[in-house]
């Protein structure tokens, strides 16, 4: 059997490797060209083992909150509003849990979020939408969040920008662009069919619960079951090795950033429907939030590693901390100070376990 070449030898002849190129799949000792699934075999010890300890710190804040502040914590009403809480910080987290786990981070989710918010609450926007339907409004939300993604997808995949700088690019250009559309006002969605079933209840649950709830399940199956979300992963923990297997890693960054667009879309919809306005002002920092909530759920920041089931927990295990800070009256700085130690600790434990275990994904 022949042996293949090594991937250094790729550039022989002072040709680079074209990252949007795939190159012959190199056989392997089962003689089919592949990628493994990273950490296959580890999967359910390691996965299970880091969504069990963060199952536990969330069960902790819950005695933490029903000790400290009673059944003003432990009622229903309070626990869906945890829920509402978590809902659009979730929707933004899924996506970026995507975007991480390729290897890449997106700081322009909250800008985008506040400019879907503004461009699909236009006088233009609701005009359009009474007089057809309120799909409109949507529509127009997703699409803003959509074209941003590729914009940025196109700047890292091939203007070749660090993911850091083209998104920060976004996230100042969304926002500026936000406020000239408004003129630094806030506007009002007075559209009554899009509030009636966006802020409608269904079983007794917020339609933004259920947005988030189908969210993730789409992104755990994405993830997980899918060739979408092998490829993720390999291009995350090594983008050169996918190549060689046949990845076309450029065109596969650009629709993990327009995927990081649309869940921003989505999340300006349901930002609109609690607000009932748009504003330049809506998503705030809300990318910060989301970056955090996926490094506590678990996902590697180096990349090639995601779990959607993680972010779903570090994302409630965060409301749930600010909501006992509410209900106790601690002041937000504390909160952030609290919020901060969390982070250190879960980066912390990234590192040492990334030593011990093999990547992979739940």
């Amino acid at each position: 059997m022949s042996e293949s070449l090594p991937p250094s030898l790729a550039t022989a002849g002072g040709v680079p490797p074209d990252p949007d190129r795939p190159a012959p799949l190199e056989r392997g000792a089962g003689g089919a060209g592949h990628v493994a699934a990273p950490g296959r075999r580890g999967l359910p010890g390691g996965g299970l083992g880091r969504n069990l300890g963060l199952v536990i710190a969330l069960v902790a804040l819950g005695v933490v909150g029903v000790v400290t502040a009673g059944d003003r914590f432990a009622s229903l009403d309070n626990v869906m509003t945890i829920l509402r809480l978590a809902a659009i910080y979730g929707v933004l987290a899924v996506g970026m849990t995507f975007v991480i786990t390729g290897g890449g981070i997106d700081l322009s989710v909250g800008s985008v979020l506040g400019l879907a918010s503004v461009w699909a609450s236009t006088l233009a926007t609701q005009a359009m939408t009474e007089s057809f339907h309120w799909i409109v409004m949507v529509f127009t939300a997703l699409a803003v969040g959509v074209v941003c993604g590729v914009i940025n997808g196109a700047l890292i995949a091939y203007g070749k920008v660090v993911a850091f700088i083209a998104t920060l690019a976004m996230l100042v250009a969304a926002r500026g662009i936000a406020e000239i559309i408004a003129n630094r006002r806030t506007q009002i969605v007075e559209v009554d069919s899009f509030l009636d079933t966006f802020r409608a209840e269904l079983l007794g649950v917020s339609v933004s619960i259920w947005l988030f709830a189908a969210v993730a399940v789409a992104g755990w199956f994405l993830l997980n079951r899918t060739t979408f979300g092998r490829r993720t992963v390999a291009v995350g923990g090594n983008p050169e090795a996918a190549r060689l297997a046949g990845i076309r890693v450029r065109r596969h960054t650009l629709y993990l950033y327009a995927l990081s667009g649309l869940t921003a879309g989505i999340a300006g919809v349901m930002m609109l429907a609690r607000t009932t306005s748009g504003s330049s002002t809506n998503g705030s920092l809300y990318e910060l939030d989301a970056i955090a909530m996926v490094v506590v759920g678990g996902t590697l920041l180096a990349g090639g590693r995601g779990t959607i089931v993680g972010t779903v927990l570090g994302v409630l295990i965060f409301t749930t901390l600010t909501n006992i800070f509410i209900q106790n009256n601690l002041s937000t700085s504390a909160q952030s100070v609290a919020k901060g130690l969390i982070i250190v600790v879960a980066v912390l434990l990234q590192q040492r376990l990334a030593t011990r275990t093999p990547r992979a994904r739940t």
